[in-house]
């Protein structure tokens, strides 16, 4: 089992198994939740740290079929939905859960993303 580092999974583990290896579930590809504590022009680090996850997988953002959101502060779901569209398909987006939590590892983290992926 890959452990991830403590530095706001900055880095992605390697995918386990060769590629194109189909889970016991079958196709299913979870990736490590991507957290974030920083935004750039608006854009929270996790939805980048998820595309690298996917992509280690061999998956993209049209292969994601389920969102789980984590979030502190539900003052920032507009710019949380606003930049989860630039990654999803708007026509057809994957089902979605938003949970509001008091808090998460890291006292400065203001959002976690899980995906899963059928690849």
């Amino acid at each position: 089992m890959a452990h991830l580092p403590r530095d706001g999974y900055r880095t992605v583990p390697p995918r386990a198994g060769p590629p194109g290896r189909r889970s016991p579930l079958g196709a299913r590809t979870p990736t490590s939740p991507a957290s974030s504590a920083r935004a750039t022009a608006g854009r929270p680090a996790a939805f980048e740290n998820l595309t690298a996850a996917l992509e280690r997988g061999g998956a993209t953002w049209a292969d994601v079929f389920k969102l789980t959101d984590y979030i502190v502060d539900t003052a920032h779901l507009p710019t949380v939905r606003a930049v989860r569209d630039e990654f999803i398909d708007t026509d057809r987006p994957p089902t979605s859960t938003l949970v509001r939590v008091a808090g998460l590892f890291r006292d400065d983290l203001l959002i976690e993303i899980e995906a899963v992926a059928a690849v």
